[in-house]
């Protein structure tokens, strides 16, 4: 045997069945779909979600209780050592200087939240929605202000 000869039997894509061609073919009459029933109509196809007749799943799992996801409310998160590294000394710092800074991306509906990561050594004046206990006090400790911005 010659490494030529090596595949030349051997197809890439296996041959389709093609039903309906003839009784002949031994795929012909029903095509291989059996005698009545909607898996042997037309158009039929199998939902991914089916379970062969059993009870479901998603009908199978209880439904109680409230679900308070549709309410939470999502802020953008920026790290107090994030300021300290972006920022100079003496700059107010708000969710459009942020932005520019590219600190805050995308939508936040309601607004930005420090947190206490890191450490801060310079004097900013941060005026934004929500900060963490820690984070205030670390701003301030370091000379500066933490402002709440209100509603």
């Amino acid at each position: 045997m010659q490494i030529h000869d090596v595949n030349t039997d051997v197809q890439t894509y296996k041959k389709r069945k093609r039903v309906g061609r003839g009784i002949g073919s031994g795929h012909g009459k029903t095509a291989s779909k059996g005698h009545k029933g909607h898996s042997s109509r037309q158009g039929f196809k199998l939902s991914p979600l089916f379970e062969g007749g059993q009870t479901p799943l998603i009908r199978r799992i209880p439904k109680r209780g409230f679900n308070n996801g549709d309410f939470r409310r999502i802020f953008a998160e920026v790290k107090i050592g994030d300021l300290d590294r972006v920022f100079n000394a003496g700059d107010i710092v708000d969710e459009a200087a942020l932005r520019a800074k590219g600190l805050v991306k995308g939508r936040q509906d309601y607004g930005v939240k420090i947190l206490a990561n890191g450490e801060i050594t310079k004097a900013l004046t941060v005026t934004v929605e929500k900060f963490t206990g820690a984070a205030a006090e670390k701003i301030t400790k370091a000379g500066g202000h933490a402002i709440v911005k209100a509603d």
